[in-house]
């Protein structure tokens, strides 16, 4: 329990919620959206006015920041990572965060539409948060908990150790990244200017989770070469590549093999955009798995699929592309335990019960790990995340902050 400490945490999170940082799949720029940029100036300022002093930001809108080490030690470099950017999946813009103080245990009605309803028999974890304060969107946008507590923690933490200069510790470093979203996170990091030797994310969910496993990742791009002609004069002449690519929607599983009919360590194949004219079409899927080599066995059954539907165009054809996303980061953490050992002591000396699960998703730890940065993910109590029904206990933001400040303090003691 960290004593006579008032947390900021909350407060920050609020306003930064309100900065539309939204990332853009679809943009070749990096960072995807210019306006990431303007969360990433303002945590500048924000960690000016806290006193931190090693900072800079560049053009791709990333920040990097560092709280010296005030210990005789010989300490690794810890850093602490989030990302700016909210998911393209639900509106980013002018939102509008609500407090509900002393939440009562009610099914909570957002003002700006009526039928977005946050019902506990939904989302029991509100159970959690009775008598506790939780945030909200206002039910036309996202809240952005994702990741913006992950920003609103750090910066406490960051707070915290600059107000008590008396804690020991190693060097401290804080990255904040754009555009995790859309799987760019760390594209054009700067590892050198880095300079860190282990790391975490703050980009977890309920209280006490701890990942230090995330899905393996492939795309894929299946491009469909239909026959044009005029509509008019079609017959036995038009192939419609649309139509073609809609047969192949169609003939995917409808018990297994996509999200919504899978959990916990099952894998799945997931349509996420569609598009084209009658000449041509696109497909565009993700393959996730936890076994990087099912990925393979998952990749050659869609093709099968497609195969078999485009035997009876014998005039269309199509292509089939798989690009690389990323692995899963348990088989680099695996080979350094004291990175998750230090943490689980810093739950522990937090009160909490330590609950280990995989993450059904990636984050920026999946790729640092593999760019030689272990990185594991530690909670910030986010829920109903990329949703108009996406909330956030405050207590449990509190807790994460409490969590960091112990880990630090850990692997000060351990080194």
């Amino acid at each position: 329990m960290i004593e006579n400490y008032k947390f900021t945490v909350a407060e920050r999170f609020m306003r930064y919620v309100q900065i539309d940082t939204q990332s853009d799949p679809q943009s070749n720029s990096f960072p995807s959206t210019e306006k990431q940029k303007t969360l990433s100036v303002l945590l500048v300022d924000e960690l000016t006015a806290i006193g931190v002093t090693a900072f800079e930001t560049d053009e791709y809108g990333y920040v990097y920041a560092t709280i010296s080490s005030n210990s005789n030690k010989k300490i690794p470099s810890i850093c602490f990572c989030s990302h700016v950017d909210t998911a393209p999946d639900c509106s980013g813009t002018n939102v509008k965060p609500l407090l509900h103080k002393d939440y009562k245990g009610e099914d909570i009605i957002l003002p700006d539409d009526v039928s977005q309803v946050l019902r506990v028999k939904d989302y029991p974890y509100l159970k959690e948060h009775i008598g506790s304060s939780i945030i909200t969107a206002s039910g036309n946008t996202l809240l952005g908990a994702d990741d913006k507590s992950g920003v609103a923690i750090i910066m406490d933490m960051a707070n915290y150790f600059i107000l008590h200069p008396e804690i020991k510790h190693g060097n401290i470093k804080i990255l904040f990244t754009p555009d995790e979203e859309v799987g760019r996170g760390t594209a054009k990091l700067d590892l050198k200017k880095l300079g860190a030797d282990f790391a975490y994310t703050l980009d977890g969910g309920e209280i006490g989770t701890l990942e230090d496993e995330t899905f393996s990742a492939d795309g894929v791009m299946i491009k469909i070469h239909g026959v044009s002609a005029h509509p008019g004069y079609a017959k036995n002449k038009l192939v419609n590549a649309l139509k073609i690519a809609g047969e192949i929607l169609a003939e995917l599983p409808k018990n297994e093999f996509s999200p919504e009919t899978t959990s916990h360590r099952e894998g799945f194949v997931h349509p996420l955009r569609i598009e084209g004219i009658a000449e041509k079409a696109t497909i565009e899927f993700i393959v996730r798995d936890f076994i990087t080599t099912n990925l393979k066995m998952h990749e050659t059954r869609l093709k099968n699929i497609v195969s078999n539907v485009l035997s009876k165009y014998p005039n269309a054809s199509f292509e089939f592309e798989v690009q690389e996303q990323y692995r899963n980061m348990k088989e680099i953490i695996d080979q350094y335990p004291e990175v998750v050992a230090f943490a689980k002591l810093a739950y522990e000396r937090a009160g909490l019960t330590v609950v280990k699960e995989p993450i059904r998703g990636g984050t920026d730890g999946s790729r640092l790990s593999f760019m030689g940065l272990p990185c594991p993910n530690i909670f910030t109590g986010m829920q109903a995340i990329h949703s108009k029904l996406e909330w956030i206990g405050v207590k449990d933001m509190e807790k994460s902050v409490e969590v960091l400040i112990n880990l630090v303090q850990v692997w000060e003691e351990k080194s």
